[in-house]
């Protein structure tokens, strides 16, 4: 009887230690999530598409630190590919083009003077400057893929 209770006691201490193990886990993933909400408030920065204020997570790069120091910035985006609005930035920005596949609601920086935002998908070498969030694909393909539009950038 006595070895029973051992037992017990020892796996009991080992399931505590098993759940906090996994709670120190979930932690570091609400970690990641602190950092992703200190990024998108750091970064000051806000997007309206024709008038209408849209939510972004900007990344955390050289492109929209040098954005941020140009604003406010208007930009005459036009349709392109049934997928994507772009539209010339006036300058060149920093860039660290890399291949990716887009999806609905990605921002990037084409050739380091255009900027292009999605609302479908495309696979090409681009640098990534954001995403929209908080929109579904079929209200983005309405927001953006019916004509052209005025990309107004401002600081917060």
């Amino acid at each position: 009887m006595h070895r029973t209770v051992i037992i017990f006691i020892v796996a009991f201490i080992m399931m505590i230690l098993f759940v906090s193990g996994c709670g120190g886990s979930s932690s570091s993933g609400s970690s990641g999530s602190y950092r992703e909400e200190e990024q998108k408030e750091g970064t000051d920065m806000r997007i309206m598409i024709d008038g209408v204020n849209i939510p972004v997570e900007w990344e955390d790069n050289e492109s929209v630190n040098a954005l941020k120091g140009s604003l406010p910035l208007t930009v005459n985006m036009h349709m392109y590919g049934g997928f994507e609005q772009v539209g010339s930035l006036g300058r060149t920005f920093p860039r660290k083009d890399s291949r990716i596949t887009t999806s609905a609601g990605d921002i990037v920086l084409y050739s380091g003077n255009q900027i292009v935002i999605f609302y479908g998908s495309n696979t090409w070498a681009y640098t990534r400057l954001g995403k929209i969030i908080g929109k579904s694909d079929s209200e983005l393909e309405a927001l953006l893929g019916k004509s052209d539009v005025t990309l107004t950038i401002d600081a917060e």
